[in-house]
């Protein structure tokens, strides 16, 4: 990676939602839910360019009058609820070349659906990334349940059983081995690897980085969106006082 390398800031927001209706474009502590992260995507200083993915015009202006970049609108094939999302990232960065008329060292996702990150949760992901020195690397949170511990599936022979096992019994579920959930918020890519167009990110050895429950709300329906909202005051509350 070079010394200071090129970094394209996509966001991928379609319009279609079946968890929460139009939630990409829904109000948010009075803005809508994506402008949340192009603005931190357009304060964190090492990007190169942010721009957003969609299949939506409505989405593209709110997108443009927030800040970010709205060269191309998405293909439908590539904008269904069945499509992964290699496809989509492959697609922005290829276009985003064209349109700037540059190569990209790296391509940082960020979900548009994680609003309560920070511009400090990004740069300590990028840390990690750059001194891994790996082609992927996402970010985490600590599991709130435990596969050696409290998480249980039936099998195949209809018992029920934990889904993890070691030798021996954990009394806790902080005593098991640590795992943790994929919060669907950061993604680091190198350039190489997604133009080697990979079915997902688990074709490369990755690396992941953790950040903190409050910083790694996700949402995905409904009620996710008062939590969310009830989260991003009290930081913004805590961040005045303080």
């Amino acid at each position: 990676m070079t010394t200071h390398p090129r970094v394209l800031v996509s966001i991928c927001a379609r319009k279609g939602s079946k968890g929460v209706l139009l939630k990409n474009i829904r109000p948010l502590l009075g803005l809508p839910l994506i402008a949340h992260t192009v603005r931190q995507a357009l304060e964190w200083p090492r990007k190169t360019h942010v721009l957003v993915s969609t299949d939506s015009e409505e989405i593209a202006e709110i997108a443009r009058q927030h800040g970010a970049d709205t060269p191309f609108l998405r293909p439908e094939h590539l904008a269904t609820d069945t499509v992964a999302k290699m496809p989509v990232l492959i697609h922005a960065l290829e276009q985003a070349e064209k349109y700037y008329r540059e190569k990209f060292d790296v391509l940082l996702d960020l979900d548009p659906t994680s609003p309560v990150r920070t511009v400090e949760d990004i740069e300590r992901g990028w840390r990690v990334f750059r001194d891994s020195k790996k082609a992927v690397c996402f970010s985490v949170v600590r599991g709130r349940k435990n596969p050696y511990f409290n998480m249980v599936e039936r099998g195949a022979d209809g018992h029920v059983r934990l889904v993890k096992t070691l030798e021996g019994s954990f009394a806790s579920r902080q005593a098991a081995p640590a795992v943790f959930e994929m919060n669907a918020s950061i993604y680091f890519y190198t350039r190489e690897f997604l133009l080697s167009n990979p079915r997902s990110l688990w074709e490369d050895d990755p690396e992941f980085f953790e950040m903190g429950p409050e910083t790694a709300f996700d949402i995905d329906e409904e009620r996710d969106f008062l939590i969310t909202e009830l989260m991003m005051q009290r930081l913004l509350e805590r961040n005045t006082t303080s």
